[in-house]
């Protein structure tokens, strides 16, 4: 089941985005995500603004994520091409805490059930999401850059 965070979920957040992180360490991807990202205040922002939801387990929260519709101003500019210039979708920050597969689907889901249309990076050492991304459909478009300049691989659902 996918729903909403709120901030009686900050604690959650907090544990299934260190899992993640220690997974990508763990699988060869030892710089994404660093410095503690995403932050405590990251996460309060995304509930504020309703766009962080979680997926959940028999109740208990096992994945989280950032969703929003609208024109992201990270996918402005793109050393490729997009497939499409109609309305998408964005995912970021998306992790699971380890506990249970599918956590990716089921939020997919969510999010194609309000636009078809979806956009989604991951770094470039995170060889286990680009396998994720190609087993949904996703395909790869480009190279886009994070505020701070760093480069990131753009995927596209269509």
């Amino acid at each position: 089941m996918v729903r909403n965070a709120t901030v009686a979920d900050l604690d959650k957040i907090g544990e299934i985005y260190a899992a993640a992180r220690a997974f990508m360490r763990k699988t060869g991807n030892p710089t994404q995500w660093s410095g503690g990202y995403p932050s405590h205040e990251v996460s309060v922002d995304d509930i504020k603004c309703g766009k962080l939801f979680i997926v959940e387990s028999c109740g208990v929260p096992c994945g989280v994520f950032y969703f929003n519709i609208g024109e992201d101003p990270t996918y402005l500019k793109i050393d490729g091409k997009w497939g499409s210039d109609t309305p998408y979708g964005v995912i970021h920050r998306i992790a699971s805490d380890g506990t249970r597969g599918g956590v990716f689907g089921e939020a997919l889901a969510f999010c194609k059930a309000q636009i078809s249309h979806i956009r989604i990076d991951t770094h470039e050492d995170n060889s286990v999401m680009q396998g994720v991304l190609s087993r949904h459909g996703f395909e790869y478009r480009g190279i886009i850059y994070l505020e701070n300049g760093d480069p990131r691989r753009a995927y596209e659902l269509i």
